[in-house]
């Protein structure tokens, strides 16, 4: 199929920022990219904060959303090796996944996993990517240490119950119904706190070795209670809030450490970069989704004309995992 000189892509309005699904100019691969025929774009968190116009894409990358996609080679540039067209993939990117076309540098594509569908794959890589860059790169989560998860039903946190399970952790959890508490518990957490109606820092006191935070200022001081002597607070997002206080000598005394880390700014190439956290995710993860102990989990699958619904089921209560939106190369609907 020869892709034409635009395509469908999901536009937000800049004044009532609103969806709609209109046409944007098919992107060109760079040297160093490859154009990718999307299947399915993964919906994030950071695309509802980036239609709110509260975390715009980095510079140079296109406004369209979307930081996760599935789908077939169309296009590599001149410098990629490795890949050819035809190939299916899928791929973490900083933007434009919600379009009949995407482009990726070629560092950043990973094959769909053995046992996963094209489409499925689709939810993966922005998981994975701040996953395991966070609890096993950043925090050096290990066998026996206990991790506590903040929003255990989210599309980040099912995919860190599974890894840090696979890991030989001990895993906690917080989450906001009964749902999804059942939820974590099949996914394998050991403990859950429904935050409604128990305070986590009391029922974990002293005892978290690592803490992946999505909360930021208002969790601040209750996650260094939680803490073990040693412990690690990772903050990968701040929905509560941009400046908080804590006890500075609480976390003197308990040696820990607070990182506040995020994978979109990352530099491309480099230590720690974008490229070094897809070939972890490649070399130590897939082995994990292909043995079945790290399994996608997905609560809705969209065509892409209903995009703003599938923002609201990601942002409803019931919403356990990623919520995908499907493309269909024809250009026809795509049933659910």
């Amino acid at each position: 199929m020869t892709q034409g000189s635009t395509m469908r892509a999901v536009l937000v309005d800049p004044d009532s920022r609103e969806l709609s699904l209109g046409r944007a100019p098919t992107p060109t691969p760079r040297p160093d990219e490859v154009l990718v025929r999307v299947a399915a774009a993964g919906i994030n968190r950071a695309d509802l904060m980036q239609r709110q116009g509260l975390y715009p894409p980095p510079p140079g990358i296109t406004d369209i959303l979307g930081m996760e996609v599935s789908g077939t080679i169309a296009e590599i540039g001149s410098e990629v090796t490795g890949w050819s067209p035809g190939d299916t993939v899928c791929a973490l990117i900083a933007g434009g996944g919600y379009a009949e076309y995407a482009v990726v540098p070629a560092a950043q594509l990973l094959p769909v996993p053995d046992g996963v569908s094209t489409v499925d794959a689709a939810s993966l890589p922005e998981a994975a990517s701040t996953v395991w860059s966070n609890l096993v790169t950043e925090a050096g989560l290990r066998a026996g240490e206990t991790l506590l998860i903040h929003g255990g039903g989210s599309g980040i946190g099912t995919h860190a119950i599974q890894v840090a399970k696979a890991l030989g952790a001990r895993v906690a959890v917080t989450v906001g119904s009964e749902y999804k508490a059942q939820r974590s518990r099949e996914l394998g957490a050991d403990v859950v706190v429904n935050y409604r109606d128990q305070d986590f820092a009391t029922e974990l006191a002293d005892s978290v070795d690592v803490v992946l935070d999505i909360m930021a200022a208002k969790y601040l001081s209750a996650n260094i209670s939680a803490l073990a002597p040693g412990g690690r607070l990772v903050i990968i997002g701040m929905q509560g809030g941009v400046v908080g206080e804590l006890k500075i000598a609480t976390l003197i005394a308990k040696r820990a450490r607070v990182i506040g880390t995020n994978v979109r700014n990352r530099p491309l190439t480099g230590p720690g970069s974008k490229a070094d956290i897809v070939a972890a995710v490649r070399e130590f993860e897939w082995p994990l989704v292909a043995e079945g102990k790290v399994q996608p989990v997905i609560s809705g699958r969209l065509p892409i004309t209903e995009a703003a619904r599938g923002q609201q089921m990601l942002d409803s209560p019931d919403s356990v995992g990623k919520v995908l939106l499907l493309l269909d190369p024809e250009g026809n609907e795509v049933a659910r």
